[in-house]
């Protein structure tokens, strides 16, 4: 099963000249938060929870501290001197045609462009490849501010309908139409309620999981239970679709369906988390009524790709931290009885597409993409060739596609669409983005330093070539390190802008990410999570023992679980550490899972409903380690109105004890909320520009910098 939870990516950087020592900017008292006499007891402990009342975002009194605490951050922001000329570079050098990978659906090719500036990318479709491009969905239109996304877009087998998921101010909320393909006429079907899920189509309809509606006013902060499957069939109300799957025994369960491309074997995902899944199946070809069991959850992962007339195939990882493409007949289903297709080899097989009839398994070769073309006997045809160390995305297609597309990216490359000929093997450059900067100027390393327990782990560093290593150049840490997500290369403008004014950008590819495997994953989860902190804090000690940096020019940045990173880090180390930005960030580790669907990262983190596991949560729980009279980094957190993935009473609670607590005198701590905004998707070009610029001007202006 796809991953529920996709990779949180950060804001972009641009250009400065070092200056001299920053003045400091006065910032207006933080507005007075009130401390309540909640005390909750774990494992026999009692720990105070003075600031519970700000979990409730809609009350009269969070609004007004939200309203007040805003105030003061665009009251500091505002006297940064340069930030005004951050936003106009920012426009002008975001302002680039952006493409993707064409695919094809019948006799169309369907492709997103933006023109530079557009709030949302456009879907476009053409009658071949040669033929004139036409608006098919605008999500322009959709809303006024640009803030309703497109979520998703499935069309049905015949390609003659597109089911249309789209998304507001950023929340996971979905709400799916359908349109005519031919004509872009809207139907009539409307379904609400939809969350982590697109259309599965199926003959005159499609599936879709939802849950029931929520209470008013709670919409973005109750607990989700009770996830349900229905299939809906076009022309109809929702009120109307049929349940197809429910568990009423687990009311914290994901449940996803998926279908194989010839409509034969329909397929239940199940997960009670982000990671370890579960399959069932039925197979329509004999008119089963019943879901059997493929694949027993959850100790393992497992994601069908295909079908390959009565077996199955799958990635998992079971016997396979690295990952396999097994054969399996679902009447026959035991591991014993498995045949390796593509057995696990020393690079993690991190996904696996098919079209044309073929497979096209893409590995990780230190966090860096390596693709091959294979036969469906599992014989390796042959390697598709890549321009050099970056990430490949859009692999796959149809059984009947004779060529399928491809993007490529990397650090210093804003990335190349290839068109892929499967029965020759050969690739071409179909399109080119053009950012004008001199690659040549840049070089990229991989870096393996020693974390805390002498475990190796690689770090990508970008920068100019030429620089000194003299301890002085501005320079920004990121990580992640959860969920089994891989950080590999990409490519910002406004970062290569970074780079050419003298900056160095660090990428650490901690433990608990997926790099390396489920090994790799499990090394920083549950009682492990600490070591997700040592490597990340052994990341900054290497940047600066090698002279890249120092303590006073160094910044961090991560969101969402890299916004826990963040947290914990400047709670540990904050000597180490000039600047923080915690973004959208998991910060009360003994709450998270009371809220939306906080409780599907219990597998990741543990719960503090157990004693064992809150005994090491407490630990390292940001909101809990924030000591009195102690000098934190310059901090700015961020987080958003609309987050529902990790609701902002977790930045809220972690500013107000920061604020509290922060030594007289000391760096600025301030909390940025947008409004109209969600954990970070579909978040519209103007938006992210806003972000960008606040966050850059607050980061560059403390660490003693200046945008050219």
């Amino acid at each position: 099963m796809k991953k529920i939870f996709l990779l949180f990516t950060v804001a972009l950087l641009f250009a400065f000249n070092i200056k001299m020592a920053t003045p400091e900017i006065p910032i207006g008292a933080y507005p007075k938060a009130k401390k309540d006499l909640t005390v909750d007891q774990y494992a026999g402990k009692k720990i105070a929870d003075p600031y519970r009342w700000l979990e409730n975002d809609t009350a009269s009194d969070v609004r007004e501290w939200v309203k007040a605490e805003n105030k003061v951050t665009h009251d500091y922001l505002n006297q940064i001197p340069f930030r005004d000329k951050i936003k106009r570079r920012l426009t002008e050098i975001w302002n680039f045609p952006k493409f993707s990978a064409p695919f094809k659906e019948g006799e169309y090719y369907f492709f997103f462009k933006n023109d530079g500036l557009q709030n949302q990318s456009i879907l476009y479709y053409q009658l071949g490849l040669k033929g004139t491009p036409s608006v098919f969905i605008d999500p322009n239109i959709l809303s006024a501010d640009g803030t309703v996304s497109l979520a998703s877009y499935t069309f049905s087998k015949d390609h003659k309908l597109c089911a249309v998921g789209t998304a507001a101010s950023g929340s996971d909320w979905n709400e799916i139409y359908v349109m005519d393909v031919a004509t872009k006429k809207k139907l009539t079907d409307k379904i609400k309620w939809v969350k982590f899920s697109g259309a599965t189509w199926r003959g005159n309809g499609f599936y879709y999981s939802r849950y029931d509606e929520p209470s008013k006013g709670k919409e973005f902060s109750n607990q989700n239970k009770f996830m349900k499957i229905y299939y809906h069939e076009i022309g109809k109300l929702q009120v109307a679709d049929k349940l197809i799957f429910e568990d009423k025994a687990h009311p914290l369960r994901y449940f996803n369906a998926s279908i194989t491309e010839d409509e034969r074997f329909l397929l239940i995902n199940v997960s009670e988390g982000t990671t370890g899944t579960e399959v069932l199946v039925q197979d329509l070809s004999k008119n089963e009524k019943i879901f059997k069991t493929l694949f027993p959850g959850f100790k393992n992962n497992f994601n069908v790709i295909d079908n390959n007339g009565d077996k199955i195939f799958a990635v998992t990882d079971l016997g396979a931290p690295r990952y396999r493409l097994v054969e399996v007949d679902p009447n026959n289903s035991a591991p014993k009885n498995w045949k390796d297709i593509i057995p696990q080899s020393n690079d993690l097989l991190e996904n696996v597409g098919t079209a044309g009839g073929k497979l096209f398994p893409v590995f990780l070769k230190d966090a860096s993409s390596r693709v091959f073309q294979y036969d469906y006997k599992g014989k390796m045809e042959h390697e598709i060739i890549l321009p050099g160390i970056g990430t490949v995305s859009g692999i796959g297609g149809k059984k009947e596609d004779r060529e399928l597309f491809y993007s490529y990216v990397s650090f210093t490359n804003p990335g190349e669409i290839f068109h892929y000929d499967i029965n020759s093997g050969k690739s071409d450059v179909f399109r080119k983005s053009e950012v004008r900067f001199n690659a040549d100027e840049f070089e990229t390393k991989q870096v393996f330093y020693t974390s805390k327990d002498g475990t190796n782990i690689p770090m990508f560093i970008i920068h100019k070539r030429g620089i000194a290593f003299d301890g002085n150049n501005p320079t920004m840490l990121y990580g992640y390190g959860g969920f089994n997500i891989s950080l590999t290369p990409s490519f910002s403008v406004s970062r290569m802008m970074f780079l050419e004014n003298g900056g160095v950008y660090a990428i650490a590819n901690l433990r608990g990410g997926g790099e390396y495997g489920e090994d790799w994953h499990r090394a920083g989860m549950l009682e492990k999570k600490q070591t997700v902190f040592d490597d990340f804090i052994a990341a900054a000690e290497y940047l600066i023992s090698a002279k890249y940096t120092s303590p006073e020019k160094l910044a961090i940045n991560g969101g969402s679980n890299g916004g826990l990173l963040v947290g914990a880090c400047i709670t540990q180390r904050p000597e180490l550490f000039k600047v923080a930005i915690p973004q959208v960030g998991v910060l009360d580790m003994l709450r998270y899972h009371k809220f939306t669907i906080g409780w599907g990262w219990a597998v990741e983190y543990g719960t503090s409903d157990s004693a064992e596991q809150f005994n090491y949560l407490i630990k390292y729980s940001p909101l809990h380690n924030v000591m009195d009279g102690i000098n934190y980094p310059a901090t700015m957190i961020m987080t958003a109105d609309h987050d529902d993935r990790v609701v902002p009473a977790h930045s809220f609670k972690f500013a107000a004890e920061l604020q509290s607590k922060q030594k007289r005198d000391g760096n600025p701590t301030i909390i940025r909320i947008d409004s109209k905004a969600g954990h970070g998707a579909g978040k519209p070009t103007a938006k992210l520009i806003e972000d960008a610029t606040d966050m850059w001007s607050f980061v560059l202006w403390n660490l003693g910098v200046e945008m050219k």
